[in-house]
């Protein structure tokens, strides 16, 4: 039988009273859909601490495990701290537990940016979800950052290759 799928939920702010945000907590309802659709795939909550209190990750499994996930299914990714953080984070365990393909939980301002990233690392992808929108003005104003941060990103990626290379 082959693998199941990864699924990744891509971090978001945690408040400064170590509540999850509004932007969380959506990404997080995302892995929680995709988890009952999926049933045997092992989750990744990929998002680390951004400044002092609990990481994004551990807010991630809080209500994922209060919603009846399995906490062996959990798999805690603190250390990431930007998109292309928990892209390698996903990619690494990609490659460590044979996994055909991500399911990618995040905005959806958010998973072109994603998406485009496993391509480059060579991982196959799904968007989760299909349907959503963020909040008009959050959505523009996270659409705006995301064409800055695509050349930034692809930037830092063949940089990096072309160190692995020489």
């Amino acid at each position: 039988m082959s693998a199941p799928p990864l699924i990744v939920i891509f971090g978001a702010v945690v408040r400064p009273d170590g509540s999850p945000s509004a932007s969380l907590l959506r990404r997080i309802g995302f892995g929680l859909e995709a988890a009952c659709e999926h049933s045997d795939a092992p989750i990744l909550c990929s998002g680390g601490v951004c400044r002092p209190g609990p990481s994004e990750a551990s807010i991630m499994a809080q209500v994922l495990l209060a919603n009846g996930v399995d906490p062996d299914r959990l798999i805690l990714d603190e250390l990431s701290r930007s998109t292309l953080d928990n892209v390698a984070a996903a990619v690494a365990q990609v490659e460590a537990g044979g996994h055909p393909h991500v399911v990618a939980c995040s905005d959806g301002y958010h998973l072109p940016r994603i998406r485009l990233l496993l391509i480059l690392h060579g991982v196959e992808s799904q968007s989760w979800p299909r349907r959503e929108r963020a909040p008009l003005g959050h959505g523009l104003a996270m659409g705006l950052r995301e064409c800055l941060a695509v050349p930034h990103n692809l930037a830092h990626v063949m940089a990096q290759r072309r160190r692995r290379a020489s």
